[in-house]
């Protein structure tokens, strides 16, 4: 355990705080975490125990018996709890035969009356020791190494910023995280009333320069705070779409609670699109795109938010991603020649320049199945609920559809996907103004865009970042590319990737 970390101390004025914190507890935990558990008898080790394990099983009424006579209690929940009682245990040996590093392969641990392990207890585990205190609760002291104490004072901060916010004696859940530096909690009342969301999202901290002296988040206009979904979710409602309300906001430190837009999604239970969802999607995005949205947003606390553009940097560099990662993984481990990467993005200029009197909008970015809620009990685009928009731009209105009609996740089949683009085309068609030959020009632009840069993504997920799951979406995002071919405006990148190797599905399996 690390001698330089400050341990923490927590007071709890009775078993329900206890409880409470055993629930908060277990969202600072991570799989391989061994939570040694110290104090006398009746002192709440049992208590904080069963509170986690049945926050983890989603269940307040899981029996959970005390492990003091078989010693260990083992739990195959979403993660593995194993929760030991050694007050019998005769020699540390026999962790061995009860399963002790087992159990923190592939999970967590609670362990009482530790002393008992010896040396065989983990070094960097969390111990908390429980002292009664004075007032009938009791006093926590917390040592730890300081990356999971940083976890925990997290969890903590959460819990403070809901209590000074009125949400107190909340029950939280983990909900979800994504691929950027947030997470997000489920939050239920003590009274039961209906969940609100929590956002835990700290500013993102700005990486190494890697162009023009920008870290890669100012390169492509990636939001480095809460601020911009304050901002453009605002925008939206205001609009009368359905993004969700902020009840209480901490914007420094990154925390949002948030009105629930529900759980149900566009696909169904085999992860298929649901035709009537996704083009009651499309009629949505139509509708955003024929509404004007200002530049400049100004959010409670008087922070302005300037929507950026989707400029010719930001395009150009993400499909760099294609020269960088995809061919050289191609080529096994052949680096693109100063030819090939000139003449690559000579021929994006070209694109970019062809979309200077394309059809531009707010661009949500991701308008995709994991940020589309299907909101079944309202009416018209009430229905489609919005999150994940806080990188929005302004750039080609023909992206979002690019995003929804060919989902990098889900295999949207092409007559769908040609349903899709009909229904979106009429819908903008009443707009006068509206030129569907130049939109179909830039879409085919941003979906080649989209699809290189993807293609490029997975790659590195897999290599730099050891994701290999996100490789089983290259087949789909190559046939995107491929689908971009068919407009002539792509004919000059059809024909580098065709001598530079890269091959095209002629469908998405």
């Amino acid at each position: 355990m690390s001698a330089e970390a400050t341990p923490l101390t927590i007071h709890l004025a009775d078993d329900r705080a206890t409880a409470l914190f055993g629930e908060d507890l277990l969202l600072a935990l991570q799989v391989g975490d061994c939570i040694a558990l110290e104090g006398d008898l009746g002192a709440g080790k049992s208590t904080l125990s069963r509170a986690l394990i049945r926050a983890m099983a989603g269940d307040p009424e899981l029996e959970v018996p005390s492990p003091t006579f078989t010693l260990v209690q083992n739990y195959n929940l979403s993660i593995r709890v194993a929760h030991f009682d050694l007050y019998r245990l005769s020699d540390p040996s026999e962790l061995d035969e009860l399963g002790l590093d087992e159990a923190l392969a592939d999970g967590i641990c609670l362990i009482e009356w530790p002393d008992k392990a010896g040396s065989a207890l983990p070094k960097n585990h969390v111990g908390i020791t429980f002292q009664f205190a004075p007032d009938g609760g009791r006093n926590l002291t917390i040592q730890a190494p300081e990356a999971k104490l940083a976890r925990l004072r997290r969890v903590m901060d959460i819990r403070r910023f809901l209590e000074d916010n009125g949400y107190i004696g909340m029950h939280r859940r983990h909900l979800t995280g994504d691929a950027s530096n947030r997470a997000y909690e489920s939050v239920y009342p003590a009274n039961g009333t209906t969940r609100l969301v929590l956002m835990d999202a700290p500013k993102r901290p700005n990486g190494p320069p890697i162009r023009d002296g920008k870290p890669y988040s100012q390169l492509v206009h990636l939001a480095e705070d809460v601020r911009p979904f304050v901002a453009i979710g605002q925008a939206l409602r205001e609009r009368g779409f359905a993004a969700p309300a902020v009840l209480a906001q901490e914007l420094d430190a990154g925390l949002l609670l948030l009105e629930d837009l529900g759980e149900e999604g566009v696909l169904d239970n085999l992860g298929k699109p649901i035709a009537e969802r996704y083009r009651a999607s499309a009629a949505c995005l139509a509708a955003i795109h024929d509404t004007p949205f200002e530049r400049e947003i100004i959010i409670p606390g008087g922070h302005h938010h300037i929507i950026p553009d989707f400029d010719r940097a930001a395009m150009k560099f993400e499909v760099e991603l294609l020269l960088d990662w995809h061919l050289p993984w191609k080529r096994g481990g052949q680096a693109v020649s100063t030819a090939e990467r000139e003449r690559y993005l000579d021929i994006w200029d070209h694109l970019i320049d062809e979309l200077a009197n394309a059809d531009t909008s707010i661009v949500l970015r991701d308008f995709h199945s994991p940020n589309i809620l299907w909101r079944g009990d309202r009416e018209g685009h009430d229905r489609v609920g919005l999150i994940d928009f806080q990188d929005a731009m302004i750039g080609p209105a023909a992206y979002d559809v690019v995003s929804l009609v060919q989902d990098a996740r889900v295999t949207i089949e092409r007559a769908l996907m040609d349903q899709l683009m009909a229904d979106y085309l009429s819908a903008r068609a009443r707009i006068s103004s509206f030129d569907e030959a130049a939109f179909l020009k830039s879409w085919a632009i941003m979906s080649a865009q989209r699809a290189c840069k993807l293609n490029g993504l997975w790659v590195r997920l897999r290599d730099r970042d050891a994701k290999p799951g996100y490789m089983r979406h290259l087949p789909r995002t190559l046939w995107h590319l491929a689908v971009a071919f068919e407009h002539p405006v792509l004919a000059p990148l059809r024909n580098w990737c065709i001598e530079a190797g890269i091959e095209l599905p002629e469908s998405p399996a």
